[in-house]
This record gives C-alpha cells, structure tokens and sequence, in this order.
C-alpha cells in the first residue's frame, strides 16, 4: 500500500485528524504533510508506530462486523482503560493497550 493511501485509512478507520495521526507517530503535522505530499518518508520509529497502528485497524477490521462497530467501540467507555475511551489511549499513545483490549 502508498504511503498516502495508508495515512488516509488509518485516519478514517480510527476517525481521527492528520493532526492526530502525527501526534500518535511522534511526528510533527507538518512532517505529515510532507509525507502526504511524498516529499519525505517516515523513519524508523515512525515507520514502526505506523506498522503497529496498521495492525491495530487490521484487528479492528477482523473483530467488528463494520466499521461503524468499530468507530462505536472506539468512541465507548472502557472499564478496560479506567473509564476512558479506547481512542483516548490510542491519542495518548497506548496502541499497544488498545490493540490488546
């Protein structure tokens, strides 16, 4: 899959802004913008960030029927996370967490 193209279903599968999806790879929005405008590429850590959040929507994919079910699950109250939300871990960081939840 582009680069672009794996960007662009992330932040739709997990609704989430090209602001966010940088904040979650550690990489500033404007780093993401030139992604997008494939005038760089992400390097190691990111690349790995992005493999993780790309096997987190693979799961997604496989556990819910659609992806509102999934977009409903990540936007619901999670015991598993203390109260919040799952999408709140993953702004925060915890992919890991979320993709064991």
């Amino acid at each position: 899959m582009v680069l672009t193209e794996q960007l662009a279903r992330l932040t739709t599968v997990l609704g989430i802004s090209y602001e966010d999806l940088g904040a979650l790879l550690r990489a500033h929005h404007k780093t993401v913008n030139r992604w997008l405008a494939d005038e760089s590429f992400p390097q190691i850590q990111a690349r790995a960030r992005l493999d993780a959040l790309e096997g987190l929507v693979d799961r997604l994919d496989e556990t819910f029927k659609t992806p509102a079910d999934a977009a409903s699950w990540l936007r619901s109250q999670s015991g598993y996370f203390g109260g919040l939300r799952p999408i709140d871990a993953l702004l925060r960081g915890r992919i890991d967490a979320v993709h064991a939840a």
